[in-house]
């Protein structure tokens, strides 16, 4: 039987060897490619996060007439600082794709998933892939709270767009209203130019003869 102390030259010899690799010699070594840094925009600068959580995202496929798993990430409601519209993204955790890009609007209705309190469904007209299509969504939280907060607060968020179509609507119609005022008041004003030239006209004809 071998004696262990034969192997100890050989394990003294690696181990100054590897304390040899750590030595510091000095010398400087430029990497080989320089590095910038690259500004990285999300396209959500411009917008103000009304909710951040946690979920789990299907999609109904017609097709198979199944849910589909579309990603596990977080979900945002994102307010646009100017025009204080407000969309729904998710992006998977991982990868951070988008699964849901979508507005909240007056028409957004949440609805309790059959089977599961953690879980809500509801339509969209949806932009994750790049083009504009209806979509039914199912989304999961971790909690039933977490579930009735999202759902609260994507309903307040469908009222308030909804009363403010409608106002921009009925200032659209006051304006209408002004606009086809000015027009009827503008043609008066050009009939009755019309009517105190007439006189005038024949007067001169009048006068010729």
């Amino acid at each position: 039987m071998a004696d262990p102390a034969e192997h100890r030259p050989a394990e003294e010899e690696e181990e100054a060897a590897a304390a040899g690799e750590d030595e510091d010699t000095g010398a400087q070594v430029a990497p080989i490619v320089k590095l910038e840094e690259v500004a990285v925009t999300t396209g959500e600068e411009d917008e103000d996060v009304l909710l951040d959580m946690k979920a789990k995202l299907y999609r109904f496929d017609k097709d198979g007439n199944q849910w589909k798993e579309r990603g596990t990430g977080t979900v945002k409601l994102l307010k646009h600082k100017e025009t204080a519209k407000v969309r729904l993204v998710m992006r998977q955790a991982k990868t951070l794709k988008i699964c849901a890009n979508h507005l909240v609007v007056a028409t957004t209705k949440m609805q309790e998933h059959a089977g599961s309190d953690k879980s809500c469904v509801w339509h969209a007209l949806d932009f994750a892939e790049g083009e504009l299509k209806e979509e039914m969504f199912a989304i999961r939280f971790g909690s039933v709270e977490n579930c009735k907060k999202f759902k609260d607060i994507v309903e307040e968020i469908a009222e308030q767009q909804g009363n403010t179509e409608e106002k921009e609507n009925e200032e659209a119609s006051t304006a209408a209203d002004l606009v086809e005022k000015l027009t009827v008041t503008e043609a008066s004003k050009e009939e009755t130019v019309e009517k105190e030239e007439a006189p005038a006209s024949d007067d001169k004809k009048d006068a010729k003869e």
